[in-house]
């Protein structure tokens, strides 16, 4: 569904991204791992639009997306969940997950009875304030909002960042749960070796701007792994 071919991105004259291809497929989990600063974030926002390439091309169901604008990918089906969750503090928690409404034609304007069925705290809480909820909690909002708008592709730029563990395994088992319903592709970004081996299907590994390794977790030696994700 989704691929990504001989990207280059630049911050003026840095150099972000340096030839990267990678894909996704509906009904896997792909999951970028690496260190700080290595270029998965500028992946993510290359892909949904938020930061334009300077080579390559980024294809969405076979067609050419490049160019696009962010809201025409969201239009088409891919939903971003950013690192720091980026909620509306002053908006509640049910008015957080109807800002999904945007990419959807009017008479599909509704949460669905799963999103309460994947994040059953987020039904008891729907007038308090997103700012009023814990990190945990808010990461699951972010993640909901993004599931109104109906993808069929997922990105998450690390879900599991300043989470506590219970919350943690609850992202684990919604991924694990759309995974296995087939019709969406997820793109996981991540530093937890462990996190991602549960989930993944292929498992990319960046360094310097670059994909380093790639495979099924048990294609992929896990030392080598483990001391590329080392500080």
């Amino acid at each position: 569904m989704l691929s990504v071919e001989g990207v280059d991105l630049h911050y003026g004259a840095a150099i972000a991204l340096r030839g990267v291809s990678i894909s996704a497929t509906a009904g896997a989990v792909t999951c970028l791992l690496g260190r700080n600063g290595v270029g998965k974030t500028s992946l993510l926002r290359a892909i949904v639009g938020a930061h334009p390439i300077t080579r390559g091309a980024i294809r969405w169901d076979g067609a050419d997306i490049s160019r696009l604008p962010p809201y025409e990918r969201a239009r088409r089906g891919i939903a971003w969940v950013p690192q720091g969750r980026d909620i509306f503090p002053l908006l509640t928690v049910r008015e957080n997950l109807e800002t999904g409404f945007a990419v959807l034609p009017r008479r599909a304007r509704r949460v669905p009875d799963e999103i309460y069925e994947l994040f059953p705290v987020l039904k008891t809480m729907l007038r308090r304030r997103g700012g009023d909820l814990s990190g945990g909690q808010q990461q699951q909002l972010a993640i909901a909002r993004a599931l109104v708008t109906k993808p069929r592709l997922l990105v998450l730029d690390e879900p599991t960042e300043g989470i506590q563990p219970s919350i943690i395994k609850d992202i684990g088992r919604v991924i694990a749960l759309l995974r296995r319903r087939g019709d969406m592709a997820i793109l996981l970004v991540e530093q937890y070796y462990d996190f991602a081996r549960e989930l993944a299907q292929t498992i990319a590994v960046m360094d310097r701007g670059d994909i380093v390794l790639s495979g099924a977790p048990g294609e992929l030696d896990e030392q080598d792994v483990r001391r590329r994700l080392s500080v």
